[in-house]
Order: C-alpha cells, then sequence, then structure tokens
C-alpha cells in the first residue's frame, strides 16, 4: 500500500465530509468512528504480506502482536484485548507517550513477547481480529490465523504511515486511518517549516546505543528518517546512509560522521546486562576524544519514542520534543 501526501489529503477532506475523522491533539485522543459505516464494509478481504484475510464482520476485540499496532489500535479507538510485551516493564507496558490509557487498557492482557507470544492465551481471548508483522511471527501465522483473521504487513519500520491504514482498513475504519496519518504529516510540515524558519541551515542526525561494538547512525529508511523527511528537515549533506537498513554502523573513530546541527542520542536501557551494555558503550564513545569534536546540539533523547514507538502518537511526540528544543509551537 503507497500513499502520498497529496492523495492522503484528499482522502482526508472527504472523510472530513462525510463526517468520519476526528479532530487529534498532538497526544492523539482515539478516532471516533460510525459503527453503521463500519459494519456496512464486510465483509472485507484485505491484501498483505501473508497472502488475502477475509474478515466477515467489523473486528472490535484486537489481539497486537507488535507495540506499534498496540498504538494503532488505541489510536483508532478499537478494544485492545491482548499485546505482546516488547523490551518493556511488564507493570508499567504502555508508552508515556500515550498518556494515560489505563480506561482503554483496562481489560487488555499481556500475551507473552513478540518472539513467543502464547497461543493458548490468545486463543482464550477469543480475538476478532490479529494484527502483526511478518519480520515479527512470520513463522507463527498459520497458527495464528486458525485463531482469527490475521494480517500481517511486512515489517513495522519504514511502513509505519502504511501500517495504520493497513489496521484501519481491516478494522473498517479505513477514511479515519487515512486522515490521521494527513493530520500528522501536515503538523510535521508545519512545525519543520517554522524550525526551518528560525534555523534555515537546521539539520539533523540520531545515534543510538544498543550494546553492540559500533554505534547506530539511522538512516533515512528509518522512522526519525521518516518524520524528518516530512518535516523537511535533512541530514547533513555526504552523511552515511543506506536503504539496505534502518541505520549504518559506525565505530568511535568513525564517530564524526554522525555530526550535525542537532545530534539525536538514544539509548537502549532495559533492566538488567543488556541495559548495562548499552550504557557502557555509550560511556566508551563519549570518552573517545573524537566525541568532543563534534559541533552540533548534542540531546539525549527518549529511546522508547524516538526509535521503538513507531507509531503516530510517537511521531507527535518527537514532533513536540524538537519544537521545544528549538523553541517554536509545537501546537502546529
Amino acid at each position: 500500500m503507497s500513499l502520498t501526501r497529496s492523495s492522503l489529503s484528499v482522502l482526508a477532506a472527504c472523510a472530513l465530509v462525510l463526517g468520519l475523522a476526528a479532530c487529534q491533539s498532538p497526544v492523539d485522543e482515539p478516532v471516533a468512528s460510525s459503527s453503521a459505516t463500519a459494519d456496512d464494509a464486510f465483509p472485507v478481504t484485505i491484501e498483505h504480506a501473508m497472502g488475502e484475510t477475509t474478515i466477515e464482520e467489523r473486528p472490535v476485540r484486537v489481539v497486537a502482536l507488535d507495540p506499534s499496532y498496540v498504538d494503532a489500535t488505541l489510536l483508532l479507538g478499537a478494544e485492545l484485548v491482548g499485546y505482546a510485551q516488547y523490551r518493556q516493564d511488564p507493570e508499567q507496558p504502555f508508552a508515556p507517550y500515550l498518556g494515560d490509557v489505563s480506561d482503554e487498557t483496562a481489560d487488555a492482557v499481556n500475551v507473552g513477547t513478540i518472539a513467543e507470544p502464547d497461543l493458548e492465551k490468545i486463543l482464550e481471548l477469543e480475538p476478532d481480529l490479529i494484527i502483526s508483522a511478518k519480520v515479527r511471527q512470520e513463522a507463527l501465522y498459520p497458527q495464528l490465523a486458525k485463531i482469527a483473521p490475521t494480517v500481517f504487513s511486512e515489517s513495522t519500520g519504514p511502513t509505519w504511515k502504511e501500517n495504520v491504514v493497513l489496521l484501519g482498513t481491516a478494522l473498517g475504519k479505513q477514511a479515519e486511518a487515512e486522515a490521521a496519518v494527513a493530520e500528522y504529516e501536515e503538523r510535521a510540515a508545519a512545525v519543520g517549516a517554522e524550525i526551518l524558519a528560525a534555523q534555515p541551515d537546521a539539520t539533523y542526525s540520531l545515534l543510538r546505543f544498543a550494546g553492540e561494538d559500533t554505534a547506530r547512525l539511522y538512516s533515512s529508511d528509518s522512522f526519525i528518517g521518516e518524520i524528518m523527511a516530512d518535516m523537511g528537515i535533512p541530514r547533513p549533506e555526504g552523511a552515511p546512509d543506506t536503504t539496505e537498513s534502518i541505520f549504518v554502523p559506525l565505530s568511535a573513530e568513525q564517530i564524526l560522521q554522525a555530526d550535525a546541527g542537532v545530534v539525536l542520542v538514544s539509548t537502549w536501557e532495559p533492566g538488567g546486562a543488556e541495559g548495562d551494555a548499552s550504557r557502557a558503550q555509550r560511556d566508551q564513545f563519549e570518552s573517545n576524544p573524537l566525541w568532543q569534536r563534534i559541533t552540533g546540539d548534542v540531546v539525549a533523547v527518549d529511546d522508547a519514542t524516538f526509535v521503538a514507538s513507531v507509531s503516530i502518537q510517537g511521531a507527535n511526540a518527537v514532533i513536540t520534543e524538537l519544537a521545544e528544543h528549538f523553541g517554536v509551537d509545537p501546537q502546529n
């Protein structure tokens, strides 16, 4: 599924005329929908990464086996009955940028990790729809599809906006999903224009420490790369880039290749040894004399928001933080 800004804008306008779309604040309230209109869309056959899935009736109960689809489920106002844990505190499974979602998630059940979801728990929840990505649980797709209609995107990173529309289509809320994406893009462009008006030569990079031998310099073909492209803020000319991955590995000796007007630095910090390794790697890089030669503003950012969220809510949180850093109005 390929979406352009122009097509999304037209669809959003149509949705507004029909009264199907709800305005979103930067925090992203769930999108309201007419159940009668949604019911009229079914049965529907969805083409997706694993083939085709026919959904006979409007889904209500959703199991999301990737956090980006947890966010999208909440955004579109569906009932989240099950979710997979992803490098999160089990006591606080929902990201802070979502705000208070305690009411919407009161009955949601942790069905295990992304790598090993519990099929028996999922079956017990009697979902109407299971949503995830081929890159996450490809091998489990046949078993999941026997439990409930199951729809997989190819990935969750570069196609994150298309994924919102994929879920919206499966829920009978395609117009609302397209309008939500269009509204995000309009806000990104507006805030980006203000930043560039204040600082015409603004550039960015995002460097992530994940406890590896090399740091990760995130590419144009990544979540942050997509957001910054939507904002119109470029990476520095000649910066290392790739279309084969979401990041370029950099050794400590190559760290100046991450220099930019603003250098966003995130650290993956789960509990235990993995988080310790990431922090140790960051300390090692920052103690290298070359680090002191970085000329841009080095800004520590939340890894869960800037890297892992891969959602409209996360993207809007990124825009808000960037607006605050550059001293422009975040409410565009």
